[in-house]
């Protein structure tokens, strides 16, 4: 009995030593984030697709964006600027309506739009919301039929991490995440969406190259 007890514990912790089943020391390495997904641009040729504004941009504390994060007027039209000149130079195939011309749209139709800088969209940047509720529901489909389109770009969320380590072991310049959602109104449904990823030595430089990442193949 005594032969056989051993020989039962013994074959338990050669199974605990090699598959940490036993509450072993687990994996540190932080979780390998989803490669970028490519901008859907074929099926979008020739339409007008709006491109709404930013509404959130947010950093980590370590890297003293606060000034950046404080001005959210100037930071939000300055990261619309360059995504909205980006997807102009990068995919010309689609006619984009830039957050200047959806509130030039929405002013001419009040009350029946609503304010794009107001319909509420960084709660899109969550990986679980399908299907989009109202009153965004209502003010998307509203705002593109006066757009005359189907779908709308929105882009959920910015913010600003500290990069992964260097080869010097440690990380430099700023990392940009950038959720990116696009929407077909008729349906209110989310039909595709990614987190952009780009790292510079500043804000701006890395946001620009996450922006890149959308359209791969180009310089």
């Amino acid at each position: 009995m005594t032969n056989r007890l051993k020989t039962k514990y013994l074959v338990i912790g050669v199974w605990c030593l090699v598959s940490g089943a036993c509450g072993g020391k687990k994996d540190s390495q932080p979780p390998t984030p989803e490669p970028t997904a490519p901008l859907p641009t074929a099926g979008l040729a020739g339409q007008r697709v709006a491109l709404t504004p930013l509404a959130l941009v947010a950093a980590e504390d370590t890297l003293h964006l606060d000034a950046l994060v404080a001005a959210r007027r100037n930071t939000l039209d300055k990261c619309d600027s360059i995504i909205g000149t980006l997807l102009a130079a990068r995919a010309p195939e689609v006619t984009w309506v830039g957050p200047a011309e959806l509130r030039h749209i929405a002013r001419r139709a009040i009350p029946i739009a609503a304010d794009p800088d107001q319909m509420g969209t960084p709660f899109l940047r969550a990986g679980n919301v399908v299907q989009v509720p109202d009153p965004l529901r209502y003010q998307l489909r509203t705002l593109m039929g006066l757009v005359g389109g189907r779908y709308a770009l929105v882009p959920a969320g910015l913010v600003f991490r500290l990069p992964t380590a260097g080869p010097a072991g440690r990380p430099a310049g700023v990392s940009a995440e950038l959720s990116m959602v696009m929407i077909d109104s008729r349906v209110g449904r989310v039909g595709w969406r990614t987190i952009a990823r780009g790292e510079g030595p500043d804000a701006w430089t890395a946001l620009t190259r996450a922006m890149k990442s959308l359209t791969p193949g180009l310089p």
